[in-house]
């Protein structure tokens, strides 16, 4: 249900499970392309793949050896070698044309094809090596299991197996698989193209030099590099100054010739918010704007012509904290991912909470394990206008609201950023 335009000081906050659930009817998955595989990394698929054939297709020694029959070293011991004719020498890549027989056995490498007859193949170092009446031979100590060193046809995928499925992000593994069933040209979905701009009149670009009372554009930056990061691609436009009209041309050309928008700053009360302004300005439909949660309380969303507007904070931290709970899933659905949101544990506070919360706080913080035991440092400045402390985040510990002091020791939802090693 989408809310009504509403005065900037009357705001219906809504709590985050709301809004992505309001979020969710958007972004469903794009169109696709077929691409090269050595291209593929970091894409994500959008067909399902299954084995055109058994992998291994033949049996497959798993050592160097001899492939032998074994039946023939029933019996077999130290004091009482049996001593086999060696017909062949078979390196990997070569397919002997000789059976093995009774009383006779190959060489053979590792990964190589297991010849007709063997059923066993015996490690290099259990055997010894004689010339016997101008015969080389090889001698066996003990008894050898059928099937032992083979791996057998099919033995890691029959053919037919369901390999990957959509939505599949491709990875070194992903890769391997693909590479390994001749699957050279990969079905990805179309990354969704997302547009960036900042608002205010106080930023600079990065090569400009500090000014009194300016700042740099950083939101930018970041938040290109999570776009990225989310599987989308990033359109940096130009920052708007403080001017409605100025805005709202820009933002509904960018509506029209890309995937989303997501603009940094405007969105609170005062008297310079443009975005908070143009949101209730009837020319798009607003979805939210105010949600229950610390830093970003003033994060806002709205729709044209089914096109999302994710318009964030203008302080560092909450603008980081809402592309990561609204703006990545949004663009993981169009990536046909099945799971779209952070991925969620459960982790022991390192230490004290001492700020209280009328809504629920998303901090910023780093996990430890210590004795097998998950923990979660909050950072220790958190403030949303703090940028730094960004970098050192590897996910946003989730703290409900609360009227005292959150003590260390209790459990606690976190929130695993991408990038995290653990």
């Amino acid at each position: 249900m989408k809310l009504n335009n509403n005065d900037k000081f009357n705001r219906k906050p809504l709590q985050v499970s709301e809004a992505q659930e309001l979020l969710s009817a958007y972004g469903q998955s794009g169109p696709i392309e077929q691409i090269p595989l050595p291209e593929s990394y970091g894409r994500y698929l959008a067909e399902e793949i299954k084995a055109p054939h058994p992998f291994p297709r033949f049996r497959r020694s798993g050592m160097d050896g001899y492939a032998i029959r074994s039946e023939d070293t029933a019996g077999c011991s130290s004091e009482h070698m049996v001593w086999l004719d060696v017909i062949d020498e078979i390196p990997c890549g070569s397919v002997s044309d000789k059976q093995i027989m009774a009383g006779t056995a190959a060489r053979i490498m590792t990964g190589a094809q297991v010849p007709e007859g063997a059923d066993a193949v015996v490690m290099l170092e259990m055997t010894e090596l004689r010339d016997y009446e101008g015969r080389v031979q090889v001698g066996l100590k003990r008894k050898i299991e059928a099937g032992k060193n083979i791996t057998p046809i099919g033995f890691e995928v029959e053919e037919e197996e369901i390999l990957l499925r959509p939505g599949r992000r491709i990875q070194a593994g992903e890769i391997s698989v693909l590479a390994s069933f001749g699957i050279h040209q990969v079905t990805v979905y179309q990354k969704p193209r997302i547009a960036i701009f900042s608002t205010g009149s106080e930023l600079l670009t990065v090569d400009e030099p500090l000014q009194p009372g300016k700042i740099r554009n950083s939101n930018t930056y970041m938040l290109a590099t999570q776009v990225s990061e989310a599987g989308g691609e990033p359109y940096i436009l130009e920052a708007v100054m403080d001017d409605l009209s100025l805005a709202k041309a820009k933002v509904e050309k960018a509506l029209r010739e890309y995937d989303a928008v997501v603009t940094s700053g405007g969105v609170s009360v005062g008297d310079y918010d443009i975005m908070g302004d143009f949101v209730r300005s009837g020319s798009v439909d607003m979805l939210y704007n105010k949600i229950a949660m610390r830093p970003g309380s003033v994060t806002t969303a709205a729709v044209k012509d089914g096109k999302l507007l994710f318009a964030l904070s203008g302080n560092p931290g909450a603008c980081f904290v809402g592309f990561e709970l609204f703006v990545r899933p949004f663009i993981q659905r169009t990536l046909g991912s099945g799971k779209p949101y952070l991925t969620e544990w459960t982790a022991v506070l390192d230490q004290d909470y001492t700020k209280v919360n009328a809504f629920t706080r998303y901090v910023r913080g780093r996990v430890e394990v210590r004795d097998g035991i998950l923990y979660a440092i909050p950072a220790k400045v958190d403030e949303s206008s703090v940028m730094v402390t960004i970098k050192d985040s590897d996910c946003l510990i989730v703290i409900p609201p609360a009227k005292d002091v959150t003590p260390a020791g209790g459990k606690v939802k976190i929130l695993l950023l991408k990038g995290n090693t653990l």
